[in-house]
């Protein structure tokens, strides 16, 4: 340090932690710290109020490149851009991609149904697509992907491509299949070998898939989809490398399809732990060349978030999401378009998902910097937080007999349907907040004919929730579900706010109300607020209300609450906002509809519309 650097700091006098934790504390003035303070997340582990230097003593450094990859694979950080292209119509898929190339696009992902696989096919697809300067990725159905691999190596060597240049991946993942549909796929290992033959001279083409993607599109928690994905990526690696797979050749042809939260930090974390973990994983097979040990990773953003009603949300969240993965430096990323959920995609919803990233590159120039997060207290003790407890379900899961044996038994469905309906309870409950859905929903907005998109597999079948599979319905489909019965009802309840009293509470308690009951789709009225609780009444009846909500302090419910009860109670649903001392009292009287932050708003609003015979 120079010696102006050292008279600057000698200047201050060095605060420890436990002077800033009693700092904190003082000025709580008696809350309790632990309670106010501390954040308990739902992946295993507590999240402090500040970082130090001290918090990361022992975390080994190294370079981007460098084992164990903590901080990236490579010394950049272009990761590239992809875009899922169905294939239903090969002319279509094809001009489609040639159009994302052109617009900037470095990555497509073909899905392919089993009927369509043939030479023809492949030829139509890919004319006019540089494999060699493309990546391409091809998710086939499971019976024809072996047929599928020998046909496009011989399409690219007819074609006279470089075989050395070509990169992307064949996704064969056949434990995602018993997870997502109950389909058990037997002699997998003899089909992967079959692959990797066709693929030998493609060093840069994997056909082995960690689909992870699924277990965060239904709901887990950010341990668990790594915990998992690691137990998962090792049953392959051990069950090639028994079947005379060498270890450089199985760990080569693995590629994990991850998916990102709107967890930001925690995300950031995540895949750096990620490619930790893998590389210890893979060492222990001793593999010829330490290159074997990196975790190649596709990013993509959550569907389980998205949403149907307030659509142009969805592009907020993606966004947040992506740049978790562009700053984790992964090795690419997709970006769902906003209407994916609702319709397939148009151009204009894909043309801005691509947009997305690119404005990510060329704006925010975050592929100018490799791993920023690095070195940050907070990023550092996260990364190993998450690694420290995803390290814990993988060694539970191999002690138990591996990854596809918990999957058969249903122990890996179980464990994450239940962390997708402890997030669903959370949403319903508003302990979870999902903008436009749960809270502060658009007012006045209809679906305009939207509906939730009917998904098919790769065989052309509508695909189904199974016993015994991953739970893939969205965070906010109960709640979408709710607002579309309202709407195709015909009926369009009116909810009127009887704000009355104390200025502060009744406009805070209108304010909460309306939001929570426009969830439903309800239509709110709000009001300045009225002299008499007579006044209320009449402003309500006139207005032609279904519900009326009275708005104002709980020291003057006392007063205020019954005598608008007795006038209202036969013309319309009524409602007090809040939980207040008298409750019983109210309750007494024949009052029994109150609305607060404790209760389960999801189910409420369900009693309400059964109250108004909303079916």
């Amino acid at each position: 340090m120079s010696k102006d650097r050292e008279k600057l700091f000698g200047e201050f006098t060095p605060v420890s932690s436990e002077e800033w934790k009693n700092k904190i504390i003082e000025d709580l003035k008696g809350a309790d710290y632990d309670k106010k303070m501390i954040w308990r997340t739902s992946e295993g582990f507590n999240v402090k109020p500040f970082y130090r230097k001290e918090d990361i003593e022992g975390v080994a450094s190294s370079m981007p490149g460098e084992f164990p990859y903590t901080r990236g694979n490579r010394a950049d950080n272009n990761w590239l851009i992809r875009q899922n292209i169905p294939t239903d119509d090969v002319e279509a898929a094809n001009a489609d991609a040639k159009r994302f190339i052109e617009q900037g696009g470095t990555s497509i992902g073909f899905s392919i149904k089993g009927r369509m696989v043939s030479a023809e096919f492949i030829a139509q697809l890919l004319n006019g697509i540089d494999a060699e300067q493309i990546e391409l990725n091809f998710a086939v159905c499971a019976k024809r992907t072996v047929d599928f691999a020998h046909l496009l190596a011989e399409y690219y060597k007819t074609q006279g491509i470089d075989l050395k240049k070509v990169s992307g991946s064949i996704e064969y993942d056949p434990i995602g299949k018993e997870l997502t549909r109950a389909k058990i796929l037997d002699g997998y290992i003899d089909n992967i070998k079959s692959i990797l033959e066709a693929l030998t001279d493609m060093p840069k083409m994997r056909c082995v898939t960690v689909g992870a993607i699924n277990l965060c599109n239904s709901g887990a928690y950010i341990t668990q989809e790594l915990g998992y994905a690691l137990a998962w990526g090792n049953e392959y690696l051990s069950a090639l490398t028994e079947a005379g797979v060498p270890v450089d050749c199985a760990a080569k042809a693995i590629k994990f399809n991850f998916g990102v939260s709107s967890n930001f930090f925690m995300e950031i974390a995540k895949f750096r732990a990620a490619r930790t973990l893998w590389a210890k994983i893979v060492e222990q097979y001793s593999p010829a060349c330490q290159c074997a040990c990196k975790m190649i990773i596709h990013a993509a953003t959550s569907m389980f978030n998205l949403t149907l009603f307030d659509p142009y949300v969805n592009m907020l969240r993606t966004q947040t999401e992506a740049m978790s993965a562009a700053i984790a430096g992964v090795e690419s990323i997709t970006v769902s378009p906003y209407d994916s959920v609702y319709e397939t995609p148009t151009e204009f919803a894909r043309r801005i998902a691509k947009n997305q990233q690119l404005i990510l590159k060329h704006e925010s120039h975050l592929d100018k910097v490799v791993d920023p997060a690095g070195g940050s207290y907070y990023i550092e003790s996260l990364t190993r937080s998450i690694a420290t407890e995803a390290w814990k379900l993988f060694l539970e899961v191999e002690s138990s007999g591996g990854f596809q044996k918990a999957v058969r038994e249903g122990l890996v469905q179980k464990a994450i349907n239940e962390s997708g309906d402890n997030r669903r309870t959370a949403l319903a409950k508003r302990r979870e907040i999902l903008l436009g859905t749960n809270q502060y929903p658009n007012f006045t907005e209809t679906s305009e004919g939207r509906d939730q998109l009917q998904k098919f597999c790769c065989c052309g079948k509508p695909e189904e929730h199974k016993e015994g599979t991953l739970n893939l319905a969205r965070l906010g489909t109960e709640f979408e579900e709710l607002r579309l019965t309202t709407e195709r009802s015909g009926k369009r309840p009116k909810a009127f706010m009887l704000t009355i009293g104390n200025l502060a509470m009744r406009q805070a308690r209108a304010q909460f109300s309306c939001n929570f009951l426009a969830t439903a789709g309800y239509e709110v009225i709000d009001n300045l607020g009225f002299k008499s609780v007579e006044e209320g009444v009449a402003a309500a009846l006139e207005s032609k209300a279904d519900i009326v909500v009275i708005c104002s302090s709980d020291d003057e419910y006392a007063q205020y609450a019954i005598p608008a009860y007795e006038l209202l109670k036969d013309k319309a649903i009524f409602i007090v906002a809040g939980a207040p001392a008298c409750t019983e009292e109210l309750q007494a009287a024949g009052i029994e509809n109150f609305i607060h932050v404790r209760v389960n708003v999801l189910e409420t609003l369900k009693g309400l519309n059964a109250k108004l015979d909303i079916k």
